[in-house]
């Protein structure tokens, strides 16, 4: 009997109880759709966390001030990020970039949005990716003159003037008149990466937040091998200005992206793994399924397979044609959860939770293949010992069997 012989063979049977075969391949179905559709989702999350901090600057790394002086971001200064580009003192530091970020309301025409507005100099485009699409960026021009323009987002400019060119226009940030002087890129990948306006920082500090610290410190090291020993000059630095005694806790905070990065990936690897566990239970509940339909299989055709020995058929033949049948079963199964899994990824992609952030399942081939691979497998194994059991029968017990 041929392999083909014993492919068809093994169809008939299974489209001849299609009840029993859909209820049969129910457990396989939701275990390929949980493994595929669950470590998609880890992935993609994954993914867009390192799109996120990579966007953040590979070898940058960020201070904010640990205290909460005086109505604002605490006690960090320009005089401070000036400090820090002294070159003889740190010469492992390449680009400064303070920045004040705050939520604000902001009103063009009849349409208002609360978005985050962030105070920056040029510095941040070399830090932070801010392609220009249209118009110009921030200039040291506009910080020295602390002038009112503004850097519109991708999805700011949408949600403020749709598919009009705001180049030029006016608009109200905290009720203060602002001219759009340019649109970032479309960046995407990351929750938020298209809801922001950018304006100077002096202007920020003198008419949106009130006064002269600054929330936050953007550094990006020469180079990502200089990232600790460019932490350490700048700790020196700051703790030198602030007076900090020796032994005494810092009064800022740094945070390595890098090392940021690499915890996160870490933690998404093992939420990914834990996620694909619970699917391989299901899986695991399928096979065990697959195994009990087949070996009642075997007990209602004991008297088809003592026919087909007593014509000639082998062992050997009959345990092909049940391990074909129990690893049909699974394929199907394993199809057909493929495709659920594909459709509840593209149906939830770009979906928004927790107001910027979104979700993304990200489903790449070798998920695909490992899913198939491990759900035929375990109709094969599963289908081993109904099938040895069928291979084993007397025929003439087969033949009398009612």
């Amino acid at each position: 009997m041929s392999l083909w012989d014993s492919f068809k063979t093994s169809w008939q049977a299974i489209v001849s109880t299609k009840l029993r075969s859909s209820l049969t391949i129910l457990g396989v179905v939701i275990g390929v759709a949980a493994v595929v559709f669950l470590v998609g989702l880890g992935r993609g999350q994954q993914a867009s966390m390192t799109s996120m901090f990579e966007d953040m600057g590979a070898n940058a790394f960020y201070i904010s001030s640990t205290s909460d002086k005086a109505g604002s971001g605490g006690n960090l200064t320009l005089d401070d990020a000036e400090a820090l580009k002294d070159k003889q003192r740190a010469p492992s530091v390449g680009v400064v970039a303070p920045m004040i970020r705050s939520q604000a309301k902001v009103s063009y025409g009849n349409s208002d949005v609360n978005i985050t507005c962030s105070g920056v100099t040029p510095d941040i485009a070399e830090v932070q990716s801010y392609p220009v699409e249209e118009g110009d960026f921030i200039s040291e021009n506009d910080v020295k003159r602390k002038t009112s323009v503004a850097v519109l987002g991708h999805q700011t400019a949408i949600d403020l003037f749709n598919d009009a060119n705001p180049i030029g226009e006016s608009i109200r940030i905290e009720g203060r008149k602002f001219q759009v002087i340019g649109v970032i890129e479309e960046l995407g990948g990351r929750p938020g990466a298209d809801d922001y306006i950018l304006i100077p920082l002096t202007t920020m500090q003198s008419k949106i937040v009130s006064g002269k610290t600054v929330g936050q410190i953007a550094v990006m090291a020469t180079d990502t091998d200089q990232i600790n020993k460019a932490i350490a000059e700048v700790t020196v630095i700051l703790r030198e200005r602030h007076h900090i005694r020796s032994g005494a806790e810092d009064d800022f905070d740094v945070r390595n992206m890098t090392e940021i990065l690499k915890n996160m990936t870490q933690t998404m690897a093992t939420f990914s793994l834990f996620l694909g566990a619970i699917g391989a239970i299901a899986l695991l509940v399928g096979g065990i399924g697959i195994m009990n339909i087949m070996l009642v299989s075997v007990t209602e055709r004991t008297r088809e397979i003592g026919i087909r020995k007593s014509i000639g058929a082998r062992r050997k033949d009959i345990l092909i044609q049940f391990l074909t049948e129990s690893g049909l079963l699974s394929m199907c199964g394993g199809v057909i959860g493929l495709l659920i899994a594909i459709g509840g990824a593209w149906l939830i992609g770009g979906l928004r939770m927790m107001g910027p952030f979104t979700i993304e399942a990200k489903i790449s081939a070798d998920i695909v293949i490992l899913a198939l691979a491990v759900a035929i497998g375990i109709g094969l194994v599963s289908g081993t010992y109904p099938a040895l059991r069928a291979a084993m029968l007397d025929p003439i017990e087969s033949l009398r069997h009612e």
